[in-house]
């Protein structure tokens, strides 16, 4: 019985090395170690062996068993590295010092001018904040001073979620967190808050040429002592001056928020029609860039900052449309298209 053992052993340990394809390993484990393999087929005809002789034969089956099993396992893991080697070997040969012979590519318009007004800002003092998408009510709409059922709800059609979360509407979501991230440091030392936080906001609002459902904003705030608009205004002329490399004609108009007091509208006048009207400013000459104002007292105040102590202002700047402007972009909705023929012939090389 032992020398038939032997026998077996030495048999599929031939065919295990003529097998060449993972085809023939499976047939090979199915004849010896499957239901009905040779090796299966020793276990079943151990009931008419003695008690004595069963024990001790059954062991050296069950170890038969184990080798061919460890075999065939090897034999697969050859199998594999075998067939990847004959793929990497037909794999054409790269020359990766060879310069590319694809075309260059380019960064979408508003992640330039977003990285204009980041160097910009960073130039004045200002760091730059990074918030998530995904916010409370609480951030977004409480923390700014638009308690649940105030009117100003009704500004914004914002997309809430199933666990009771919502896609920011606006970045005035992160002003609650800058202001207690840096409100010690303020208190502490008398450094201003000086933030921009860029990012991407959500509206379900109808689009049009100067409308989308997804846009981008760059929120920004400076808080400290004796801060006023004219701090504002400064700061936001050197901006737009900076990014089109001329003088902008700017406005200020009275504008409702809840999160500023006094609140204003800042326009610029339409770089697409020179200001004499078109599709982009609803033909009025001006295009709303950034709502700003002063820092509302219950902003700072729900911020840890003490509105009798410091002042403070924020805006809340439209990057979307500031591409449009820089770019001669007529429709918005060009800028959310992918065509990458389409965007290419804004963006400047980098």
């Amino acid at each position: 019985m032992e020398n038939n053992l032997q026998h077996l052993q030495e048999e599929i340990e031939a065919r295990l090395a003529a097998v060449t394809d993972p085809s023939e390993l499976e047939e090979l484990r199915v004849a010896y170690l499957g239901k009905k393999g040779h090796v299966t087929a020793l276990l079943k005809g151990m009931k008419e062996m003695a008690e004595a002789q069963r024990k001790a034969f059954g062991a050296e089956v069950n170890q038969l068993k184990a080798t061919t099993a460890q075999l065939i396992e090897e034999k697969s893991a050859a199998l594999r590295q075998l067939q990847l080697q004959k793929e990497l070997a037909s794999m054409p040969v790269i020359d990766v010092t060879a310069p590319s012979s694809l075309e260059k590519g380019s960064y979408h318009p508003i992640t330039l001018v977003q990285r204009q007004c980041e160097a910009v800002f960073r130039s004045m003092g200002f760091t730059v904040e990074d918030y998530s998408e995904v916010v409370t009510d609480y951030e977004c709409f409480e923390s700014v001073n638009i308690p649940k059922h105030h009117p100003a709800r009704d500004m914004q059609d914002t997309y809430y979620l199933e666990n009771g979360q919502l896609l920011k509407s606006q970045t005035s979501a992160a002003q609650n967190a800058i202001l207690r991230k840096y409100g010690p440091a303020l208190k502490a030392t008398g450094t201003p808050i000086k933030a921009i936080f860029p990012g991407r906001c959500f509206r379900n609002e109808a689009t049009d040429a100067c409308h989308e459902n997804t846009f981008f904003q760059m929120e920004g705030m400076m808080v400290g002592k004796d801060i006023s608009i004219s701090n504002l205004i400064y700061f936001m002329k050197t901006m737009l001056s900076e990014v089109f490399q001329r003088d902008i004609k700017v406005r200020l108009r009275p504008g409702f928020f809840p999160f500023v007091e006094p609140g204003f509208e800042l326009d610029i006048s339409c770089l697409i029609c020179g200001g004499e009207g078109c599709p982009s400013c609803k033909h009025s000459g001006w295009l709303e860039l950034c709502p700003c104002g002063m820092i509302h007292p219950n902003v700072l105040r729900e911020g840890g900052v003490d509105p009798d102590e410091y002042t403070g202002f924020a805006f809340g700047l439209g990057l979307t449309r500031l591409a449009m402007m820089k770019y001669g972009i007529k429709d918005i909705r060009d800028l959310n298209s992918g065509s990458l023929k389409s965007l290419s012939q804004f963006a400047d090389d980098e």
